[in-house]
């Protein structure tokens, strides 16, 4: 099944790349795009392309902070139907579970999680691709957007406690940006990519929110866009990946959090026509990728987070899914 992404995705690129004086028309053609397909927000384009384009982007300008710098030029509007819906929540909690609720219509490779630890949640938005890719620029685009729209609910002078990203920093002059973005310090070489923000704000009363603009956006939403229902494949996948750090990523563990028998989840994957064993590879190629592309995270703590005993099973796994070690997969090696 194809993984497509609206336009919208796209939303400043050109406007960036003029910056640059970098003409963006031979970059959109290498990935079967054009410029005439961004004219239109809601026309779907294949998510591997726009992730593709946005690294490529970055490597000719330059730009380390290339997806940030599009995210200075969105807005709620952006995305799409949804937005209004989202803008009208009564708090930021009810707000990000509208854009869960919807996500499959905004970016279906995208999936939000929430992570409790204390008096603290952490946001996470990772891509859930069949075939791993490189997307610094992506996820840093992602979680950009994901602070303005925090931001649009809780008031432009909110700031998150902190902002981590898995790679490593960028040259001292693109730092800056991420300031303007987050209004916090970043992270780097951090273990996942992802907004940190006290608990309490998840449920601060948005001042803008309207019940009345809030239920007619729903009902304009449901007429004409339905929320797909959520399959076995995505549950599945996002368990696998929140469990595996703690090493209890199994098809047990998985069957437990949906209220299933391990033969029943068996059988509801094999309709799907996959298995949790497919899936728990796949979630490891997309994050060995993600992890090995920051110089300083250790490849033993690669495979802790990936699930691994020991760093020799996760060598061979390494040999036999991408053909080369892990230290040869690693930038500049």
């Amino acid at each position: 099944m194809a993984e497509y992404v609206r336009v919208a995705a796209l939303t400043g690129y050109m406007e960036t790349m003029a910056t640059f004086a970098v003409d963006p028309r031979p970059l959109l053609r290498e990935q079967g795009l054009s410029s005439d397909l961004l004219v239109n927000p809601e026309q779907l384009i294949p998510a591997q392309a726009a992730i593709r384009l946005l690294e490529r982007s970055a490597a000719i300008t330059g730009c380390m902070t290339l997806g940030l710098r599009m995210a200075e030029c969105r807005s709620l509007a952006n995305l799409g139907a949804t937005s209004l819906l989202i803008a009208h929540q009564p708090t930021l909690r009810q707000a990000l579970s509208t854009l869960a609720e919807f996500r499959s219509r905004i970016n279906s490779t995208l999936v939000l999680h929430f992570e409790e630890h204390g008096a603290d949640v952490i946001l996470r938005e990772d891509f859930q691709l069949r075939r791993p890719e490189p997307s610094r620029q992506s996820n840093n685009l992602a979680l950009g957007v994901l602070a303005r729209l925090c931001r649009s609910v809780l008031g432009d002078l909110w700031s998150p406690t902190m902002v981590c990203f898995t790679h490593e920093a960028p040259p001292t002059a693109e730092l800056p940006i991420f300031s303007r973005v987050f209004h916090c310090r970043p992270q780097f070489g951090s273990e996942f990519n992802g907004i940190v923000l006290p608990k309490a704000d998840l449920d601060h009363a948005n001042i803008k929110a309207d019940d009345q603009l809030a239920l007619h956006a729903r009902q304009l939403l449901e007429a004409v866009m339905s929320p797909v229902d959520r399959t076995t494949v995505q549950d599945v996948s996002q368990l696998i990946q929140l469990l595996l750090p703690s090493g209890r990523a199994s098809i047990q563990q998985c069957a437990a959090a949906l209220g299933m028998t391990v033969r029943t989840l068996q059988r509801a994957l094999d309709v799907e026509g996959t298995s949790f064993t497919a899936l728990l590879n796949s979630a490891r190629m997309h994050l060995a990728v993600q992890y090995l592309a920051n110089p300083r995270m250790r490849i033993t703590e690669v495979a802790d987070l990936l699930g691994y005993s020991s760093i020799g099973a996760f060598t061979r796994w390494h040999g036999a899914t991408f053909g080369s070690s892990p230290r040869k997969a690693r930038p500049n090696s």
